[in-house]
């Protein structure tokens, strides 16, 4: 899944999300709806069968990325670009996700900035280290960059940040909150159970690695295997074919916002795959809004995990 990852121009906010796009132990355990237990033979106990846990896809795609609308007097009026977005790892190693999106976007008064924004982060699988890695470009020169790490205190649950760029800081994030993978799992499994509403805190460093966003997520009904073939053909795609997948609509709030009165930051809806890819991005800023049509995908083979 995509998370939060902001390209500013002249009062026009971008966000991109590493959906995240974008796991962990906390995310792994619950999965779908337990089976029902059967009758045990005489003298013996039997226990029912467990869901197995959330797998996530190792994989490289590109989407290219479209100004949908734009909205009172919005100044962004144009806009083009393309975003490719890896994943790799394993759930006992850990992964890795790295973004580059590079955009042309023009605005009311006829200029043109030519934005470049790449990311990166490593997640342990247990969901105790965070590092994260982030850079800007506009019109070819380096405008912002970011750089930190996040560790999760095993008995409290606190998450302590340390940032070391654009200027070093320390924070202390409450007990709960969900870095980017293991957000992107979790809500995979909320959805394997058949909830319809999933909410939780992300952190994913973004902003400066300042901000922790509250996120709503509305899960609609699951479509069976097969529904990827509904959508624009992708030739490299084709493996989606195979796998289930929910629509579903991500609202990001301000931390510590009331929910029922605060107006979200941005909201993101898209297409879920049971294995943690995304098509058919919808990106709104209230302002203005863009699409993320997926154009070419690359599965890779997961790394192995050492059985010892």
């Amino acid at each position: 899944m995509f998370q939060g990852k902001r390209v500013r121009r002249q009062g026009a906010i971008v966000v991109l999300t590493a959906v995240t796009f974008a796991g962990a132990a906390v995310a792994q355990t619950p999965a779908g709806r337990p089976a029902p237990s059967q009758a045990p033979a005489a003298k013996t106990s039997v226990s029912p069968p467990q869901a197995s846990p959330v797998v996530i896809a190792p994989h490289r795609a590109v989407y290219e990325i479209s100004l949908d609308q734009a909205r009172n007097a919005a100044s962004v009026t144009e806009m083009s670009g393309r975003m490719v977005y890896e994943l790799t790892g394993s759930s006992c190693e850990g992964y890795s996700q790295s973004m580059r999106f590079v955009s042309r976007m023009g605005s009311q008064d006829g200029s043109t900035t030519i934005t470049d924004m790449r990311s990166s982060s490593w997640e342990d699988a247990a969901a105790k280290t965070l590092r994260f890695n982030s850079s800007q470009y506009k019109d070819s020169k380096l405008s912002e960059t970011t750089q930190g790490e996040a560790a999760r205190d095993a008995k409290s649950g606190e998450v302590k940040v340390e940032v070391a760029r654009p200027t070093k800081k320390e924070l202390t994030l409450k007990p709960g909150a969900y870095y980017p993978v293991q957000h992107s799992i979790a809500l995979l499994a909320a959805a394997r159970r058949g909830d319809t509403v999933f909410q939780a805190d992300l952190y994913d460093g973004s902003e400066k690695g300042e901000k922790v966003y509250a996120t709503t997520t509305f899960i609609g009904a699951v479509r069976p295997a097969g529904h990827n073939a509904t959508l624009p053909a992708v030739s490299s795609a084709a493996p989606l074919d195979a796998v289930r997948s929910w629509p579903v609509s991500i609202s990001y709030f301000e931390a510590g916002s009331d929910k029922k009165d605060a107006v979200p930051s941005y909201e993101l809806a898209f297409v879920y795959f049971e294995n943690g890819v995304s098509r058919r991005l919808f990106i709104d800023y209230g302002d203005f809004a863009i699409r993320g049509v997926l154009k070419d995908i690359t599965f890779h083979e997961p790394s192995k995990c050492d059985v010892k």
